[in-house]
């Protein structure tokens, strides 16, 4: 199974963002890294999980583990339920590609488990800068 870990950061609530994407794909691991303007960083998060999302999509990814350290945005995906409307664009767009996998899972994991994605997340925030 694909295992896809994905962060978002920011620099500043809001500022400068970055969303970074790491894949293990059966052994071979792919990174990416995408800046993204000023946003919030709540907003990043989803937008990193999107990234996610359509990469493995891209690249015909269709049995997949996603891993988060986002506690907002795995229990947004878990409840299909976003408080705060702000992020319901987002939500609703994340939700819509969850349902294009055959496999879809999402799990939350604590930060120290995600260093990989976060480092590539605040690689992409100096890319935006």
């Amino acid at each position: 199974m694909i295992e896809a870990y994905f962060d978002g950061a920011s620099a500043g609530n809001p500022g400068p963002s970055g969303a970074g994407v790491f894949i293990n794909a059966n052994g071979q691991v792919e990174r990416f890294c995408i800046p993204l303007p000023e946003m919030s960083n709540h907003e990043a998060e989803f937008h990193a999980f999107i990234a996610a999302l359509e990469i493995c999509l891209e690249k015909g990814y269709k049995t997949v583990s996603f891993r988060t350290d986002s506690e907002l945005v795995n229990r947004a995906i878990e409840k299909e339920f976003v408080k705060n409307k702000a992020y319901a664009p987002l939500f609703e767009k994340a939700l819509s590609l969850t349902n294009q996998f055959d496999l879809f899972f999402l799990k939350w994991i604590p930060s120290r488990e995600n260093k990989n994605a976060d480092e590539l997340a605040r690689k992409a925030i100096q890319q935006a800068k």
